[in-house]
């Protein structure tokens, strides 16, 4: 049995790294590269129940014990850590300000305010996610996985009207399964099944070379702009040194290709400067990214993850929203279940099944755009 994944972010390599360990034979199939898109450029943070009382919760709660595990016997380094996770408010600084209350966390301004403790280390954690999905990849391919670079256009099939593969740049690929999971770019391959809507909701970010100044802190923060605009930046100190800080969100249109979303106009200076206000450690850092990403959303908020209905041999693994990297893992565990054995038995997918959608409406679909 060969199956065709297509799509090379964290959930796409996940399946293929579970896949592979269950024996089957793997092609991830990638256009621009792996964790090119939101796999690359998302916080990646990890939190044990903070999908409790959701149809999320089995899922994260697997997902986060698996996300400690692979840590553990993978041996790959992924910067896989603990943290510490808190929350606050902030707004631009006038004047002198006495900080009142609370956490005092030496890294942030005296403006900011932290006032509630989200998570401890037994319950939130991180990894860096473009890491972790060449990791799970790398994993793969020692298990006999295959990658390859190209754009899928469409699906094969035998004479029988069966499916039998997908096309690569105009050329067929034989495979016995197709599993699509392209994130938002999953709406692409509505042409060639009948895959519920996924939509890209973009998000901006920036990394700050912070080195030690910052400890194993997460900050989620509601922040008020000059302008009454309220936004929600989330900063992530990483074990490498670095500082991930993502905050303003917009429905601009996707491209065609990954590798061309670029930040909205005027977005990373907003960010610049409420990070210049949340810290004078970011202040004074020096930036090594400003970047933008589309996260995958569906209509109810939920992931797409199981059989493609009426299709044989055909899956769908997307719609992972923010909860993309948390996800991988047990995404991954429970589609290598569903595709080898017939059926998922460590989480019930029954919440995430693809048959659950409403038609497509037309007025709010969203197709890529080519810039």
């Amino acid at each position: 049995m060969r199956v065709l994944i297509c799509g090379g972010g964290a959930i796409g390599t996940s399946i293929a790294y579970f896949l592979s360990r269950c024996g089957v034979a793997v092609t991830v199939i990638e256009r621009t590269g792996l964790a090119c898109a939101a796999s690359g450029k998302s916080g990646g943070f990890l939190a044990l129940d903070w999908c409790d009382g959701t149809p999320l919760a089995a899922l994260a709660r697997r997902s986060f014990a698996l996300h400690a595990e692979l840590a553990r016997t993978v041996g790959d380094n992924w910067d896989y850590r603990r943290l510490m996770t808190y929350g606050g408010l902030a707004a631009p600084q006038r004047g002198p300000v006495r900080r009142r209350g609370g956490y005092d966390l030496a890294w942030l301004s005296p403006g900011t305010i932290v006032r509630h403790q989200l998570g401890t280390p037994e319950t939130t954690a991180q990894v860096h996610p473009a890491r972790f999905t060449g990791a799970m990849m790398r994993a793969a391919q020692g298990l006999g996985a295959e990658l390859r670079i190209g754009r899928v256009t469409g699906l094969s099939r035998d004479r029988d009207g069966r499916l039998a593969g997908v096309i690569v740049d105009g050329k067929p690929i034989a495979g016995d399964a197709v599993v699509i999971a392209m994130g938002p770019w999953s709406i692409l391959a509505a042409d060639w099944l009948p895959l519920p809507p996924v939509f890209g909701l973009k998000g901006h970010s920036i990394v700050f070379d912070t080195g030690t100044e910052i400890p194993a802190e997460a900050l989620f923060c509601d922040y008020r702009e000059t302008t009454g605009a309220v936004q929600s930046p989330e900063l992530f100190p990483r074990s490498d040194g670095t500082t991930y800080v993502c905050a303003i969100s917009s429905e601009t249109p996707l491209p065609l290709d990954p590798a061309a979303v670029a930040p909205d106009p005027g977005a990373i200076e907003r960010l610049e400067a409420m990070c210049r206000d949340l810290s004078p450690t970011l202040a004074d850092a020096k930036i090594v990214a400003r970047q933008a990403c589309f996260r995958p959303i569906t209509h109810d908020g939920l992931p797409l993850i199981g059989r493609v209905p009426g299709v044989a041999a055909a899956y769908v693994a997307t719609g992972h929203s923010v909860w993309g990297i948390l996800n991988a893992p047990a995404t991954g565990e429970a589609m290598a279940e569903l595709i080898a054995e017939g059926a998922a038995h460590t989480v019930d997918l029954s919440p995430f099944d693809p048959g659950r959608s409403p038609p497509l409406d037309p007025a709010r679909r969203s197709r890529p755009v080519d810039r």
